[in-house]
This record gives C-alpha cells, sequence and structure tokens, in this order.
C-alpha cells in the first residue's frame, strides 16, 4: 500500500478508536475494506513457490480469517503500522490453513530435512557452497530427483507464527508470543540483528550468481518469482527451484549461527 499522509493516517486512527473504543460496525466494515488487498497481495506472493493443485482461492480464504483475526487483536495505540502485522497474520494463516489440509505430508518435510543436513555437511567439510553434483551423490539421487525435491519443498521452508513451538508439550505456545513488537530495540536486539546480518551478507555474496540475484530481487525488490523469470528469461518452475536452494544455503548457515551464538 501506498505510504500515508498525516492527514490520511489521523483518519485511520479515527477509524480504529470508533471501532475498538466507540463500538462502530461502520468503522470496522470500512477497515476491513481498506485491508481486504492485502490478502490477495500475500496470496499472490505465497502460490508462486505453491504446486499447482492449491488453488489459490483456498488461501484467499484462509487469508481473510487471518486479516480479521489480526484486526481483531491489533492494538492501534502502540502507533504500530498495521500492515506489517497484518501481513504476517495473514500469511500465518494461509500456512496454517495448508498444513491442517496436508498440503505439507510428512514426507516431504523429511526431504527437505535431509537436503539441510546435506548442504551443512557438505560446506563443513569443504569449506564452500557444495554443488548441485555433489548434493544429489551426497543423498544417492540424480541432479534431476534433487531439482524436484527443491519444487516440493518449497512450501516446508515457511514457518507460520501462530505455530505452537517450544521444549515440551505443556509448555508450548504460539512462535508470535516470543515475537517482541517495540519502537526501540533493545541494545543486545540490535547487536544480535547486527551479526545476523553479517552473516547472511557473507552467506548471500557467496551463493551462486542465479540465485544471489533471485534472492536479491524477491526480498529486496519484492518482485514476484514470475516477475524474476521473466526479467532472467527462465520458466518461474526453475526460479522456484533457485530460491529453494538458495534458503537451504541460507538456512543452514543460519543453524551454525546460532549454534555458535547458545556457545558463547
Amino acid at each position: 500500500m501506498a505510504r500515508l499522509t498525516s492527514q490520511e493516517k489521523a483518519k485511520e486512527f479515527d477509524k480504529w478508536v470508533m471501532w475498538k473504543q466507540e463500538g462502530s460496525r461502520e468503522a470496522e466494515v470500512d477497515l476491513i475494506t481498506k485491508f481486504l488487498p492485502l490478502v490477495d497481495k500475500v496470496a499472490n506472493r505465497l502460490a508462486i513457490n505453491l504446486p499447482a493443485n492449491v488453488d489459490k482461492d483456498d488461501l484467499i480464504s484462509y487469508g481473510r480469517f487471518g486479516l480479521l483475526d489480526a484486526l481483531a487483536k491489533f492494538d492501534h495505540t502502540r502507533g504500530l503500522q498495521f500492515e506489517t502485522y497484518a501481513m504476517w497474520r495473514i500469511r500465518g494463516a494461509m500456512i496454517d490453513g495448508l498444513r491442517e489440509n496436508d498440503w505439507i505430508p510428512r514426507t516431504v518435510r523429511d526431504k527437505a530435512k535431509k537436503i539441510e543436513e546435506a548442504y551443512t555437511a557438505l560446506e563443513q567439510k569443504m569449506l564452500r557452497m557444495p554443488t548441485d553434483q555433489e548434493v544429489s551423490d551426497y543423498l544417492g539421487i540424480s541432479e534431476k530427483e534433487l531439482q524436484q525435491v527443491f519444487v516440493e519443498t518449497s512450501l516446508a521452508s515457511m514457518v507460520s507464527i501462530d505455530e505452537a513451538v517450544g521444549e515440551e508439550d505443556e509448555q508450548k505456545t504460539a512462535r508470535h508470543s516470543y515475537i517482541v513488537d517495540e519502537l526501540t530495540p533493545r541494545p543486545e536486539t540490535v547487536a544480535e540483528v547486527g551479526s545476523l546480518k553479517e552473516v547472511l551478507v557473507g552467506v548471500i555474496d557467496k551463493l551462486p550468481e542465479k540465485e544471489r540475484l533471485v534472492v536479491s530481487l524477491f526480498y529486496f525488490e519484492e518482485m514476484t518469482l514470475s516477475e524474476i523469470a521473466e526479467i532472467m528469461s527462465l520458466s518461474p518452475s526453475r526460479i522456484s527451484q533457485l530460491h529453494s536452494k538458495a534458503l537451504f544455503r541460507l538456512r543452514s548457515a543460519l543453524s551454525r549461527w546460532k549454534s555458535q551464538l547458545m556457545e558463547t
């Protein structure tokens, strides 16, 4: 959405007050109508990485529930941007809906785990990024089979902020409970984020050229994979494979960074 002017922000805040504090049904409907396009935006980005049998209308349906949940739980008095919060909730609702309908079988998740372990083991052994052939040989599969795994596991690399996490079942809580949403970050957070950025920059710089370009265009330029495919003169499925491979490499590096952080 376009950046709001001061007058538009004030008008939007008034809508929140009228609904949350005065119970105006009209203000609630206005806010729902205003932010409903966020559902389509998230669905379009998410659908690119999903198998063809996943209906985008289902994503939109899940996402609308996520939007309503975000509207109900949003604290308008904190001066935060609703769009950012809502897109996380919408995305989480879509992923939860897909999981509940078994769009991501356990076998697919097992494949994703094995690939991640392969990247970690080979990078530690070779002290560099492994090639597709080396990963294929390590896993005992062909390169073609490896590419298919990248397509199948594209959703497995996503997480929901509503997913229950924790060491013990009785102590598990939703992932979003651990998200600290503060206007002023804590010093330790700034230091940790700075360290994380250094790790990510280093890993991204070492990515193969095509994977690095896909990551840059997707996450920094906010282009869709279809748009990237057109720019790079490749098929959307090939772009999806490059994106998935880059994510596996990044996750492997982050796992090592996390282990080192815990040891210090």
